[in-house]
């Protein structure tokens, strides 16, 4: 009889349990929502992602790629995990490269201008400079 108690007991050591996860850190992780936006709940939903994301994609090629940034920035959580939510992905991970693009673009130019200047430039430079335009058009009364 105390045997039939001891089979119907519960094993109470969780370590003999072999159906448990290992890692209760990653079934954490895994069952843990991801949100398309850094607004988590808050933010909008995945239809409105799409859509503002191709706006601030498409808008950065109008002469404006800080939007390019801030759709990176917005979402963030599309870019950390790459399986999640395919169509935004598409366009922030382009947006994500234009704007390296950009800014590698706009660091050349400004380096080239801070530290070659007239050296790099010649004669050519006092028609590149903009601080000299008064000057150039009589406005100063230097002239």
């Amino acid at each position: 009889m105390e045997e039939a108690s001891r089979i119907d007991e519960p094993n109470r050591n969780p370590n003999t349990d072999r159906s448990s996860n290992p890692n209760p850190l990653s079934s954490i992780i895994s069952s843990a929502h991801v949100w398309p936006t850094i607004d988590g709940p808050l933010g909008l939903t995945e239809e409105a992602s799409v859509d503002y994301a191709r706006r601030f994609y498409k808008f950065g090629f109008a002469l404006l790629p800080w939007l390019w940034a801030v759709n990176c920035f917005y979402f963030w959580p599309v870019l950390r995990h790459s399986r999640a939510f395919p169509q935004i992905r598409n366009y922030v991970v382009r947006s994500a490269i234009g704007f390296s693009v950009f800014t590698s673009l706009l660091l050349a130019w400004a380096l080239t201008f801070s530290i070659g200047g007239e050296q790099l430039f010649g004669p050519v430079w006092d028609k590149l400079v903009m601080y000299n335009v008064a000057d150039r058009l009589g406005l100063s009364g230097l002239a």
